[in-house]
């Protein structure tokens, strides 16, 4: 696929997802059905809610104490995962280890304006001290420039790094710096580039998730590939309504609180 068919494959997707023309929508629907997974992915309910929260501490000034805090609250509660930068990967593996808790780490992160390079250094290096999930940020400026070869190449060689040391690769879009047909060219060169997850947001930008971006991107995804809501999410309600618009993931740092809520 050259770079010109992928720019008229992107922009038709976008194009046929928001003005609803059925038959670029049809079109759209051919490209990204070869991308499909075999199964949709599942959605937790009750008390299993757990099951869907990246309990997350990406703050700068987090200290050892607190990972530890994170990680102790993830076995309590059986979250997914714990989410923590790069420096604290190996301390949150040990903390985890004989769980079924994974530990996630970022690459490229908050601003994705690294070089390919650097985010797979981050992500390899994180994945031999035990990550086994990297959320990686896209290059936003080269979306914008509608470089869409450039950003399907970044996030291509994130998933093939990541997928041979067996870990998930999820791709952060950053929605709220992106127009509508911008998100939905995010999400469909993640898909092309053979990431398991779009991600709404970092939670270091101007604004985190909404369900409404949620619900695009599921549009945009199908039922085959996880979307994970994250910033903002700061109650059950709101956790509620991201799974409601499609999401298969929660990221969040007051999970604790949702879950005390949750099991009232």
């Amino acid at each position: 696929m050259d770079t010109g068919e992928l720019e008229q494959i992107v922009t038709a997707i976008a194009e046929g997802l928001l003005a609803k023309t059925p038959a670029v929508l049809a079109r759209a629907a051919n490209v990204l059905a070869t991308q499909a997974d075999a199964a949709p992915w599942p959605v937790a309910e009750g008390t299993a809610i757990a099951g869907l929260i990246d309990h997350t501490i990406l703050k700068p000034e987090a200290t050892s104490a607190e990972v530890r805090q994170v990680c102790a609250e993830a076995r309590q509660f059986g979250f997914a995962c714990v989410c923590v930068n790069p420096a604290w990967v190996a301390l949150a593996a040990a903390e985890l280890r004989g769980t079924s808790v994974k530990v996630c780490s970022v690459a490229g992160f908050p601003l994705g304006a690294t070089s390919t390079e650097v985010k797979m250094r981050e992500a390899e290096l994180a994945i031999l001290a035990g990550a086994r999930e990297i959320d990686m940020v896209i290059q936003v400026g080269a979306l914008k420039e509608r470089d869409y070869s450039a950003v399907k190449s970044d996030i291509q060689s994130l998933a093939r790094l990541c997928h041979a040391g067996g870990a998930l690769l999820k791709v952060i879009i950053e929605t709220c710096l992106l127009t509508d047909a911008e998100k939905v060219a995010a999400c469909a060169l993640a898909k092309l580039a053979g990431a398991d997850f779009v991600k709404t947001s970092t939670g270091f930008s101007k604004a985190g998730a909404t369900a409404a971006d949620v619900a695009l991107m599921r549009r945009v995804v199908g039922p085959g590939m996880g979307v994970k809501a994250a910033g903002g999410i700061r109650t059950l309600e709101d956790l509620r309504a991201m799974v409601a618009a499609g999401a298969t993931r929660i990221g969040a740092s007051a999970s604790v609180k949702i879950m005390e809520a949750a099991l009232r």
